[in-house]
């Protein structure tokens, strides 16, 4: 059998026993591509099969099912040692901040991975399937622990757009710029979410980015921005709470759902919201790690994040942009550890205005053409106007403060706050976050780490966050080296989830179509 990454071409051959249940009525052989769709593109299957090895059905048979069965989704690996691949001859960046592997080999069997290493130190299992990745470079798939999925419809923005389909096609796009795992933060309705996630976790949804969430809790009025306060109350999404006995009933509650997560936002958005106390936050961190739950910390000045920082919270969400850190706070960075997330993009001028291919191709036509047409500054929303006024100012307090964050320890993690605005919108806001950390000083290497293994960490997710042995395969393939230039994580030639490879032409041609929000 013949294959490599740069062909759509067939990497193995499916009996009939190991098909899905969305497949049962076609007792046949499917053929799976590399980019992992179900049967063949018929100018290729002459080439990708070696028809003297025994078949066991005539060839013109093996055809017609695999036409047929090109337009059926599948959303599991497939069974047996027919689902054994081993990707060769490329750049394996682990993502654990190790020295990449020169030349290396990986094995792939039923979504894991079995092996891995330099290519004549890995034994490949008999019989199977070999892509050739010469050239290429290998990394995990990045994880972005905060973003706001379900109310951007891009023709529109709001609680109408919220559906699970709109749900599956924010990780959809997230998937096909190399995100595996997306987390939503404060802001998606409690039931429809653990209901989604069952669903995906039970094979009932295509191919995307695995979904996780969790709840948000501020006082009374305040909490998300204008913007997002638009959706979250409309759908109720998040827990108002004005005193430390509410806020604990509502952590209990959490924990009885079996939710690992909470957000509280912090800040009173310069004077004009309500400010949660420090007796209910701290109520809430206490409650929460009562139940062995992690607690997200929207807090934007330095008097908030060195009060949220000292009273116990997990992850620390933004950066101080208008004042300098001073050492009392660096001292409670490096006794405190926190994770911490950046979310710097959302704030800066949008992509859309540089006529990058790679942040308009997903985006409708209409809507790169609006936001080209933009020129006056709105708060939380695309334009191509003149920079602020304050930019200046803003970009030299990140220069600043960013590597101090670091160098007091600290826990880069990737995350966004994609799905407020078009401009800075799902999958494509991943890559501009961690270019801008590598302008600010931090290596490529420890982006990569920052956006693949910690971020796993954080969210408990096991499976995830690294090439090695007994990892589920979530992973992207690309064109060009990211250690070499951070923004060469752009290149991607392929994305992997669990195994199977995502039909990026197929996503990118329903986007085009799609001239309304779902």
């Amino acid at each position: 059998m013949k294959s490599t990454a740069d062909q759509d071409a067939v990497s193995w051959i499916v009996t009939d026993h190991t098909r899905t249940d969305a497949i049962k009525q076609w007792p046949c052989l499917y053929v799976v591509q590399l980019d992992g769709t179900m049967g063949p593109r018929a100018k290729t299957i002459e080439s990708a099969v070696d028809f003297s090895q025994e078949v066991p059905m005539p060839r013109m048979t093996l055809l017609a099912c695999c036409i047929v069965a090109g337009s059926i989704a599948v959303h599991s690996q497939s069974r047996g040692p027919a689902a054994t691949v081993v990707y060769e001859g490329g750049r394996v960046i682990i993502g654990d901040g190790s020295a990449p592997i020169e030349g290396g080999s990986f094995v792939v069997q039923n979504g894991r991975i079995t092996a891995v290493g330099r290519k004549d130190a890995v034994t490949v299992p008999a019989g199977a399937a070999r892509v050739d990745l010469t050239g290429k470079t290998v990394m995990p798939g990045m994880i972005d622990v905060h973003v706001h999925i379900g109310y951007e419809g891009y023709t529109s923005w709001g609680a109408g757009n919220y559906t699970p389909q709109n749900v599956l096609d924010h990780l959809q796009r997230e998937a096909f710029y190399g995100v595996v795992a997306t987390q939503s933060v404060g802001s998606s309705p409690t039931d429809p979410s653990i209901q989604f996630q069952r669903d995906q976790a039970a094979g009932k949804v295509p191919p995307a980015s695995r979904f996780f969430f969790m709840p948000g809790m501020a006082p009374p009025n305040g909490g998300p921005d204008a913007v997002l306060l638009k959706g979250t109350t409309a759908l109720h999404a998040v827990n108002e709470v004005s005193t430390a006995e509410q806020a604990r009933a509502a952590v209990r509650a959490m924990a009885e759902k079996n939710i690992k997560s909470v957000k509280i936002w912090v800040d009173d958005r310069r004077g004009t919201y309500p400010k949660m106390t420090p007796e209910v936050y701290t109520a809430i961190i206490d409650e929460a790690h009562t139940h062995r739950m992690l607690v997200h910390a929207h807090a934007t000045t330095l008097p908030d994040q060195k009060a949220v920082v000292r009273a116990g919270v997990d992850v620390l969400v933004h950066t101080v942009q208008s004042e300098k850190l001073d050492d009392e706070y660096l001292a409670l960075l490096r006794d405190k550890k926190p994770y911490w997330t950046t979310v710097i993009g959302l704030g800066d001028r949008t992509e859309v205005c540089d006529n990058d291919p790679f942040v308009d191709q997903a985006l409708p036509a209409k809507v790169v053409a609006t936001i080209r047409a933009t020129v006056e500054p709105r708060p939380l929303a695309p334009s191509c106007g003149p920079r602020s006024p304050n930019a200046a100012t803003r970009e030299e307090m990140l220069a600043y403060n960013f590597p101090k964050m670091i160098a007091a320890g600290a826990r880069l993690v990737l995350g966004t706050d994609a799905g407020i605005h078009a401009g800075y919108t799902f999958g494509s806001a991943d890559h501009h976050e961690i270019a801008r950390w590598v302008q600010f000083g931090l290596t490529p290497s420890d982006a990569i780490v920052a956006a693949t293994e910690r971020p796993a960490e954080v969210m408990g997710i096991t499976d995830l966050g690294t090439l090695a042995v007994g990892k589920s395969a979530y992973f992207v393939v690309l064109n060009a080296n990211p250690l070499d230039d951070i923004r060469n994580t752009r290149q991607i030639a392929s994305v992997y989830l669990r195994g199977a490879g995502l039909d990026r032409d197929a996503l990118l041609a329903k986007w085009k179509k799609t001239k309304t929000s779902p």
